[in-house]
């Protein structure tokens, strides 16, 4: 049986990790399973962007379309959100002549991959107007809405707490080689090339607030 070729590609956002809360761990656990029960599949690179899925400039993603057009490989996501929240921008993908499988709907044909796209960009679109007219009614009532305000503090202190459960797994794992300093998980958390919340390399004090989250 021939072998298919697959490769991946993972997004963060460097806030919001995504309103599906798949963040990077889960994303490539959910590609590894997904190839696991198919033996026939190989799985030769992997690209990760840092990016909100509202833009559509994206080199890492670019990157993983040039590998698949080069190697004939099939491009393989965990969930059809981590690509974009816009139907325009997965219909000119689709069109690209890449063959694309999403984890989470594995079968789907091109005409679901386009009512997908749909349904995810109808709902970014409510849950900004929700977030607009929130701030809104809350500047209406004289709450500080700037860098140190209450909502916006609120909001980043959630995504905070979102980002280190979703790297939970990774620490666990991290842990059971043997590495327990503060020191030692920064630099394997590097080495694994796996970015902080703001999308940077691992440091001292970052690596400290992401135990502190994950407690």
């Amino acid at each position: 049986m021939p072998c298919t070729f697959f490769v991946a590609y993972y997004r963060v956002s460097t806030g919001r990790q995504g309103q599906s809360g798949l963040g990077l761990d889960a994303q490539r656990r959910s590609v590894s399973d997904y190839l696991r029960g198919r033996p026939e599949s190989d799985l030769i690179a992997e690209y990760t962007e840092i990016e909100s899925g509202k833009r559509s400039d994206r080199p890492q993603l670019l990157a993983a379309l040039a590998e698949c057009k080069g190697r004939r490989a099939t491009l393989i996501i965990a969930k059809l959100d981590r690509l974009a929240r816009n139907v325009a921008f997965i219909a000119n993908l689709i069109e690209a002549g890449v063959e694309l499988v999403a984890v989470d709907n594995p079968h789907a044909s091109k005409l679901m991959l386009h009512m997908l796209a749909a349904f995810a960009e109808h709902e970014r679109e409510q849950i900004s107007a929700r977030t607009k007219a929130a701030l809104a009614a809350a500047k209406a009532r004289g709450v500080k809405l700037g860098t140190n305000g209450a909502i916006l503090a609120a909001e980043r202190k959630r995504e905070a707490s979102e980002f280190a459960q979703g790297l939970a797994g990774t620490l666990h794992d991290i842990r059971a080689k043997g590495i327990t300093t503060v020191r030692g998980i920064r630099d394997e958390l590097n080495r694994r090339q796996i970015p902080s919340a703001s999308g940077k390399v691992w440091h001292i004090p970052t690596v400290h607030k992401l135990l502190e989250r994950t407690i």
